[in-house]
């Protein structure tokens, strides 16, 4: 009896690893669709940290490369911080057996950045800073036309909020957007893909996790409230993250409170019926249920199966 049972299991999981690779092949596509972020001959530095999401984006890269019906490269790029106790070797050993070309660039800005910072105040800012700095003369050394961040849905969601709560600002990771200092094009390609979807993903194919401990394992307290808000929200209402991150692609600036954004001064009335006009005398309806939706099919970037 046991037997039959562990192949149909096995055969299960074969189903289920399937269809996330799918989903996720699927979401991504989307997304540099949507978005036009990769066109054809684009050189496009991935970068690498070795965790879950940099692995993941890698990974569904390396395959859209070999099935899209456009020609792109890929170069996988990894920051070595000098943070003690780095592994050094596990990323050159992963990138050699994948096969993908890759540059690692070391640069000490964990000196700097304990230097500069006091004991027991949060780094990630000046980190961050000195990261992108890095990484955006680099893109320039390695000729490369995009910098693919591994960014994804839940991410762009909590920053959203941090913006909301902490910052008094309607603004959250853009799929796509010109590096501050205006030469480079940055890229979100796993905007569409739900982190819980990357940690099954990540553990199925193994990924070599590095953890990152520059700071010590500091949490990052306001946005671990926020990502643990939005997870409660998901288990009690499911559907509203779906709708909320749809709600970031569908802005209506007249009802918003933004003068930059739209000309209030200029509004008259006109007479004539207008469907976009005042609602609030009508009760605000909405559909009992909030079901999860569906990413439309692939358009410019639809993979081959």
């Amino acid at each position: 009896m046991n037997a039959p049972l562990t192949q149909r299991q096995a055969r299960r999981d074969v189903f289920e690893s399937n269809k996330l690779a799918k989903r996720l092949r699927r979401e991504v596509g989307q997304a540099i669709s949507d978005y036009a972020m990769i066109e054809a001959g684009d050189k496009v530095m991935v970068c690498l940290s070795g965790g879950k999401d940099s692995y993941a984006m890698l990974d569904v890269l390396m395959y859209l490369r070999e099935h899209a019906p456009i020609e792109f490269e890929v170069i996988a790029v990894n920051l070595d911080q000098k943070q003690p106790g780095f592994p050094e070797h596990i990323l050159p050993a992963y990138l050699r057996e994948l096969g993908v070309p890759f540059h690692i660039e070391n640069q000490d800005t964990y000196s700097i950045v304990k230097r500069l910072i006091p004991e027991g105040k949060t780094t990630c800012s000046l980190c961050s800073r000195l990261r992108r700095g890095v990484l955006y003369r680099v893109a320039g050394e390695l000729g490369a036309t995009k910098i693919a961040l591994g960014h994804h849905r839940d991410d762009i969601l909590q920053t959203l909020f941090l913006n909301l709560f902490f910052g008094s600002k309607l603004k959250t990771m853009p799929p796509k957007l010109v590096s501050d200092d205006g030469r480079h094009v940055v890229i979100r390609p796993m905007a569409y893909c739900r982190e819980t979807d990357l940690e099954l993903w990540a553990a199925q194919r193994q990924f070599p996790i590095i953890p990152c401990d520059l700071c010590g394992s500091q949490p990052n307290l306001q946005r671990q409230q926020v990502k643990e808000m939005l997870r409660d929200w998901e288990r009690r209402f499911p559907g509203r993250v779906n709708n909320l991150f749809r709600g970031l692609a569908n802005v209506v600036p007249s009802h918003l409170l933004d003068t930059a954004l739209y000309d209030f001064q200029s509004i008259v009335a006109t007479g004539a019926p207008n469907p976009d006009g005042d609602h609030a005398f009508d009760p605000m309806t909405f559909p009992e249920s909030l079901p999860e939706t569906t990413l439309q099919p692939l358009q410019s970037l639809s993979v081959k199966h």
